[in-house]
């Protein structure tokens, strides 16, 4: 993890050339100032390959309703001084995730620090982010917009390959920073005009995913306890910790280096 986001990500590229336009474009377009990591994971001996995950501060400004998540792969071929980069944008992390280890990141690597981001409301939503992030070349993302400002909230939408019914299916994600954490959730359409009515509307609640209801519902909801019991684990063992530490002054309080949103 970087300990100093404002000072840019340095992508490690020194006496190598792009191994072809689309990599030189890209590394163009990217301004490491720019970025806030959020987690990175680097092969080991020799570095040859890199995986970023980060929040684009400059989308901010730009288009309105841009995603703001940015996924980044850097192949290192260090026999010919050559790099290939990759870049890809995205509404949430899990998307980006996803895209990552499509491209042979382990997703376990990945996974951004909890000061970088706000906390999962509810098991489902780390549920919900854990089917995205494992759904290999499943979900074809169609559209998607962020906004953070009132509401904050991000939407992606998709169509499921492997939905028999209601293919196409809405990722919505809400923030609520005065909790300190984020929901997301499912919804299931019959088609494209139906997602995009409701998330114009939003007269309704979210449509779940028809396989809630059925047997696939026993696998979601085993999956969930799961979740829930590694929760558990990982609080008792803070909590044990927070018993055994030493007592020493409390630190001073954390500046966070970007306002609005915490991915």
């Amino acid at each position: 993890m970087s300990d100093d986001l404002d000072s840019g990500f340095d992508f490690g590229l020194d006496e190598l050339t792009p191994a072809d336009d689309a990599s030189a474009e890209a590394l163009e377009t990217l301004w490491p100032g720019d970025l806030r990591v959020l987690s990175q994971h680097h092969t080991t001996p020799h570095g040859s390959h890199s995986f970023v995950l980060a929040h684009d501060r400059s989308a901010t400004w730009g288009i309105p309703g841009a995603p703001q998540v940015v996924a980044i792969a850097v192949a290192r071929d260090l026999s010919l001084s050559t790099f290939t980069l990759e870049t890809s944008y995205h509404a949430t992390a899990s998307f980006a995730q996803n895209w990552l280890a499509e491209r042979g990141c382990p997703p376990e690597h990945i996974t951004p620090a909890a000061e970088n981001r706000l906390k999962p409301n509810d098991d489902l939503t780390l549920q919900v982010e854990q089917q995205i992030r494992e759904s290999g070349t499943r979900y074809e993302v169609l559209d998607s917009y962020t906004s953070d400002f009132d509401p904050c909230e991000t939407w992606t939408l998709t169509r499921d390959s492997d939905a028999a019914t209601a293919p196409v299916r809405v990722f919505h994600e809400q923030w609520d920073h005065d909790t300190g954490t984020y929901t997301m959730r499912e919804g299931a359409f019959a088609d494209v005009g139906a997602a995009r009515s409701w998330l114009d509307d939003r007269g309704d609640p979210l449509p779940e995913p028809p396989e809630y209801g059925d047997h696939n519902g026993a696998v979601l909801r085993a999956r969930m306890a799961r979740i829930a019991l590694a929760r558990s684990a990982d609080a008792a063992a803070v909590q044990k910790a927070i018993r055994d530490a030493p007592c020493t002054p409390p630190p001073g309080p954390v500046q966070h280096p970007v306002q609005g949103r915490l991915l």
